[in-house]
């Protein structure tokens, strides 16, 4: 399983970006996804996750109600669409699959990262 995280860029606070993580391989559908990212000097965090259907996203409570989480299993890839961008958002997002249908702290495979940096 290869995961190809790609969006990250430099915003402006307050503005948005739409990160976009494609997966190999065929079975896609029958996993969960999850964001995460880690800034500097930070551990690494949960951002959002998102059912195998797409019909259950969660979030961690910094991004609720700014970041969305969703994905499009015919393309084998999942999206975080996120807004009102504060500088403490900056850090390295990524991507990673779970290893059930439904999220978990199991996540096996991970992908690269995509940075992610807000100005103030």
């Amino acid at each position: 399983v290869q995961l190809q995280a790609s969006g990250g860029g430099l915003v402006q606070a307050g503005g948005s970006l739409r990160l976009s993580c494609a997966a190999s391989g065929r079975t896609f559908s029958n996993y969960a996804m999850g964001w995460f990212r880690q800034a500097p000097g930070k551990e690494r965090e949960f951002v959002a996750a998102i059912n195998w259907s797409g019909s259950t996203p969660s979030y961690a409570d910094p991004v609720k109600g700014r970041f969305t989480i969703s994905r499009d299993n015919a393309k084998n890839t999942v999206y975080l669409q996120m807004n009102s961008l504060k500088p403490e958002d900056t850090a390295v997002y990524y991507c990673a699959r779970g290893g059930s249908l439904y999220p978990s702290t199991n996540y096996p495979y991970w992908g690269q990262g995509t940075l992610v940096t807000v100005s103030s």
